[in-house]
């Protein structure tokens, strides 16, 4: 009897241990949805020490992003991201100089609940589009963006609510770009899928 209640709590601790890390698109996985997860998907740009543990992509000792090895100019991305208070981060979209990543060469989808000018906070498309609701702050917990590149139309999406619905013509195509600029920056079931 005690091997078996031994037995089966292993069970349970293993179980329960994995539920940090389910992910939380699993329901709607396939689609056409391709995950990058793997360090292999990306080139590391800057001086940033990147690494997976479990099921997420840490920034570590630097600054500097992960950039997609392929590009893209109609897709969505879903990514799972937790910062601490203070990070600056954001998700960079058609990057058009993969040696110089920033708001002048892609659509910065910014994550900075912080920022000096809020203008163009957490939420926002930086210099492109603020955000509608300047209150969401994402520190210190799990939050997703969904992010929709169709044409001139960008649109994204914060834990579910839209922050940002715009049109702009200045970047057509280009690989994205996961940043890592201050403060604690883990992402996770980072998956695109493109657009015809």
């Amino acid at each position: 009897m005690t091997r078996m209640a031994a037995a089966a709590l292993a069970v349970l601790l293993f179980v329960f241990a994995g539920v940090e890390y389910a992910p939380a698109v699993s329901a709607q996985a396939g689609g056409g949805w391709t995950s990058l997860q793997s360090m292999s998907n990306w080139t590391p740009v800057g001086k940033v020490d990147w690494k997976t543990i479990g099921r997420e992509l840490w920034s570590t000792n630097g600054q500097g992003f992960l950039l997609s090895k392929q590009s893209y100019g109609n897709f969505e991305i879903r990514a799972e991201f937790w910062v601490s208070p203070d990070a600056n981060s954001g998700i960079f979209i058609r990057c058009q100089d993969p040696a110089k990543v920033g708001a002048a060469t892609c659509y910065e989808v910014n994550i900075y609940d912080t920022r000096p000018d809020p203008a163009f906070r957490t939420g926002a498309i930086v210099d492109v589009a603020k955000p509608r609701n300047m209150a969401i702050n994402t520190g210190n917990k799990w939050n997703t963006y969904e992010i929709t590149a169709k044409g001139p139309r960008l649109i994204v999406r914060l834990n579910g609510e839209t922050t940002v619905d715009v049109e702009d013509a200045k970047f057509a195509r280009g690989p994205f770009a996961l940043q890592a600029g201050l403060g604690v920056v883990r992402f996770r079931n980072v998956q695109i899928r493109e657009l015809k």
